[in-house]
């Protein structure tokens, strides 16, 4: 693969729900204008996210979510559900032709995480091929689809891609210390079952973010080249994000997926 000249973001401040969304929309067009990002970062409050496409308020308890006071968000790219707590996200942006097809950058991505992982010290590997999963079957860690990362029969990696305007994003969670049971408890009727689980339970130690950041961006640099640039502090990406702060703070985005242009005129 080769270099992709990326700009390297560790974020290590945790951040909203809707302002994560909005940032990682930000990358997306970032990348429609020629860059190519890898930013890395946590959640403040822990977020339930939606897929773009998921019938959440078919699926999921409003009512229960709401009244525990829980955060939620619904993201701009597709797969199911999955509850963000103890863990490091990742997001990928970049022309889409650097990584080349969907399928493609998918695998590409996940072999750096795999990479990643395993100089942590878990045997982590990529899931075999299998038919593609719907977005109404449930939470994203419920099984594996093909290609994503897993170590022995658990999932420790979930994913989601969008692709517009030339470029791709791709982001996702990399379990630290939390499972995915939060999501069956909101889930109505009977929940698939999780196959999700945190490394710190895997290796049998605890996993800081910290370690685990910068075990990714050293995978990243191996298999893509040394990075463009290492970004500290990216005031303007987030400033850009407040364009999009309306859509992903919108009841109506999140449990309905208005469109953008139907939320605005609803505002």
């Amino acid at each position: 693969m080769g270099d992709l000249r990326l700009s390297v973001w560790s974020d290590p401040l945790p951040r909203a729900g809707w302002l994560n969304m909005a940032i990682d929309r930000a990358l997306l067009e970032r990348a429609s204008a020629g860059e190519s990002w890898l930013r890395l970062y946590a959640w403040s409050p822990a977020c339930l996210s939606f897929g773009r496409h998921e019938p959440a308020a078919r699926r999921y308890d409003r009512a229960r979510i709401e009244g525990l006071g829980l955060d939620v968000v619904r993201r701009p790219t597709g797969g199911r559900a999955v509850w963000h707590a103890g863990e490091l996200t990742y997001a990928v942006a970049a022309p889409a032709t650097a990584l080349g097809t969907l399928r493609e950058a998918y695998g590409e991505i996940h072999r750096v995480i795999r990479n990643a992982l395993r100089t942590l010290g878990a045997p982590a590997e990529l899931a075999p091929a299998r038919a593609a999963i719907r977005p109404d079957a449930g939470a994203c860690f419920a099984a594996p689809a093909g290609g994503e990362v897993i170590v022995g029969d658990h999932k420790v990696v979930g994913s989601a891609q969008l692709r517009e305007d030339g470029a791709l994003l791709q982001h996702g969670s990399i379990l630290l210390a939390d499972d995915q049971a939060m999501v069956a408890r909101l889930t109505r009727g009977q929940a698939p079952a999780d196959c999700s689980a945190p490394l710190a339970r895997l290796l049998g130690r605890s996993v800081g973010w910290e370690e685990a950041a910068e075990a990714l961006t050293r995978a990243a640099a191996e298999r893509w080249g040394a990075p463009g640039e290492h970004v500290d502090d990216c005031a303007s990406l987030v400033q850009q994000a407040q364009g999009h702060a309306a859509r992903f703070r919108s009841s109506a985005w999140t449990w309905d997926a208005r469109t953008p242009d139907a939320i605005a005129s609803h505002s």
